[in-house]
């Protein structure tokens, strides 16, 4: 499922095409994905300027100036492909909805599986939407601090990992990067979330923010079917330290003279990759 580092960087890719046009039409090619696309998709957000294009958590949002929202969920495989005007592309499989600027830029949702989601409501009831409202902190925003970090960790024993991927906590952060993070702050995965001291999670804040930034700026991890809106993978696979490279001898224990190899364990159905020299669990 692609993490806050993708979504955000189809967002940007998204946005020279979207914001501040129209849409002259909205093709609807089947009833639904995981749930039923909406009524009234089709025909609500047509001849009215798109105002702004933002993700919250892994979701994209479009707005639209008289008021109403299309959030797009990707699931599993779902892609976004943008083609500017004069590309007269046939249509790619699996393409379930397509959206129409009057600029005739052409955007689709691809996907295969169909574990995505399109929802459309009211800008203003956002804060009700069942998808958006139980969401907790953005990790790239000014609210993430390490006195946020700190306090959203404070109140549970769960294992450092799973706090990390509870969305009421912090939005965004998925398997890829949670471990990449913990790496980098050389915290056991499975340490209890209340058991780290102030300096421990100064480190991970601060690391959390630099994966997440890097990711960006490579474009995401490409590890199946997530692509750019121009069908290109991100670069960020190739620079990822422990996630995917079980068997692997550790990049740090390496330049240090020492032949550790990546272990990888299961935390709540997910694999968890880490070096266990490098994040020791203190109660083992």
């Amino acid at each position: 499922m692609p993490e806050l580092p993708e979504v955000e960087t189809i967002l940007q890719s998204m946005k020279p095409a979207l914001e501040g046009q129209t849409l002259s039409s909205i093709e609807v090619n089947r009833p639904d994905l995981r749930l039923p696309f909406p009524q009234g998709l089709s025909t609500i957000p047509l001849h009215q300027p798109v105002t702004r294009l933002r993700r919250r958590a892994k979701y994209i949002l479009i707005d639209f100036q008289h008021g109403w929202t299309i959030l797009i969920h990707l699931g599993m495989s779902g892609r976004l492909f943008i083609n500017p005007a004069g590309e007269n592309l046939p249509p790619r499989k699996h393409e379930h909805l397509v959206l129409w600027t009057k600029d005739k830029n052409r955007i689709a949702l691809v996907d295969p599986r169909r574990f995505g989601m399109v929802c459309l409501f009211r800008t203003t009831q956002e804060n009700q939407q069942p998808q958006l409202a139980h969401l907790g902190m953005e990790p790239l925003s000014s609210q993430f601090t390490t006195q946020t970090l700190t306090k959203a960790l404070a109140t549970t024993r769960m294992p450092i990992k799973n706090a990390l991927l509870d969305q009421r906590r912090i939005v965004g952060l998925g398997n890829i990067y949670v471990c990449e993070a913990l790496f980098k702050a050389r915290i056991h995965p499975q340490r209890a979330a209340n058991s780290l001291n102030a300096r421990e999670v100064k480190r991970l804040h601060s690391f959390i923010i630099e994966i997440l930034q890097a990711a960006i700026a490579a474009g995401g991890s490409t590890l199946r079917d997530y692509v750019h809106t121009d069908g290109q993978p991100g670069a960020f696979q190739n620079l990822h330290l422990v996630y995917g490279r079980e068997g692997e001898s550790c990049s740090t224990c390496l330049t240090k003279g020492r032949i550790v190899l990546i272990q990888r364990m299961t935390q709540s159905n997910r694999s968890t990759f880490f070096c266990p020299h490098c994040q020791k669990n203190p109660h083992k």
